[in-house]
């Protein structure tokens, strides 16, 4: 029926039924035969037709100054939202790891708040799966294969793990040579990785370890302070090793155990029609991550 109402006010305004077939991109047949089923619908004649003039009847008249405010702020309305869809502006609610997000993923964050002024950015960090439609967020960031038929995702790249001890803690307790030789060591457990999922390389049976935690944290850089601090050995992410690495503050150890990169995702809700602010985030997010090598799989030196 809305359509129906928008090309009678076109028609009206246009003057003929040609003009408006040709403002609307119609044959002029089309437009003739919608004229006619509104006007069988209503009950009544719209418009007097002849060879050289349209002109409403009384009851077309009195139609058209009650249906055209109602047309034209519908038009108005749709062009505003139009142009705010693809705007890159506005809010930003996003879901993420809490050492992902305001780890390596930070220069990311900052670098698109420089680049777009009028988009502003609210996160929500945890290291537990959280419900991305129920929340009402507009988009997460996720680690490892994503299952859900309800969500829509893009693939970012991809995040190893390693297993890291202080140079002082391997000295004084020995470095395990195997998965079964970690039982007898002191553990740091962060979360989500409580389970370490190990491959011995020359067999290439897999075992998972349960290790009994000395220090249990959901934040990560608590862990890796433990780590330093000679308190036991942590597997977490190879992106928040580096500079302890670097440093000389932890060694990696059982390197060719350690299953391979886990991918990384930007998921959203596949029933959402994603604006144009939180498509630029998932690009810019895409592109920074490209131009780092911590992200690209493999294991860094």
């Amino acid at each position: 029926m809305l359509d129906a109402l928008a090309l009678f006010v076109t028609i009206v305004e246009a003057g003929s039924l040609s003009a408006a077939a040709e403002r609307l991109d119609l044959p002029a047949a089309t437009v003739t035969r919608r004229l006619q089923a509104l006007e069988r619908e209503l009950g009544c004649r719209l418009l007097h037709r002849s060879a050289r003039r349209l002109q409403p009847t009384a009851e077309g008249l009195q139609y058209y100054e009650q249906c055209r405010p109602l047309i034209h702020a519908l038009g108005q309305a749709t062009r505003s939202l139009d142009d705010n869809l693809r705007r890159i502006a506005g809010h930003i609610r996003v879901l993420a790891p809490v050492n992902l997000a305001s780890g390596p993923l930070t220069p990311a964050w900052l670098g698109f708040l420089r680049r777009h002024p009028e988009v502003s950015l609210e996160f929500q960090l945890s290291n537990t799966l959280q419900d991305l439609v129920g929340s009402g967020a507009d988009l997460a960031i996720r680690v490892g294969e994503q299952a859900d038929s309800l969500l829509t995702h893009r693939r970012l790249g991809q995040i190893g793990v390693r297993l890291v001890a202080a140079p002082a803690y391997l000295a004084r307790r020995g470095t395990p040579a195997n998965a079964r030789e970690l039982a007898a060591h002191d553990a740091i457990v962060s979360m989500p990785l409580q389970e370490w999922s190990l491959r011995d390389p020359a067999t290439g049976i897999e075992s998972t370890v349960r290790p009994a935690a000395r220090l249990r944290t959901n934040e990560m850089r608590l862990a890796i302070a433990a780590a330093e601090a000679g308190l036991g050995i942590l597997l977490c992410p190879a992106t928040l090793t580096l500079d302890g690495i670097a440093r000389g503050t932890l060694s990696s150890l059982l390197d060719d155990w350690l299953p391979g990169p886990r991918p990384l995702f930007a998921v959203w809700p596949q029933q959402r029609y994603l604006p144009a602010r939180v498509r630029a985030l998932v690009d810019h997010l895409q592109a920074f991550i490209e131009t780092e090598p911590i992200f690209g799989g493999a294991s860094p030196a």
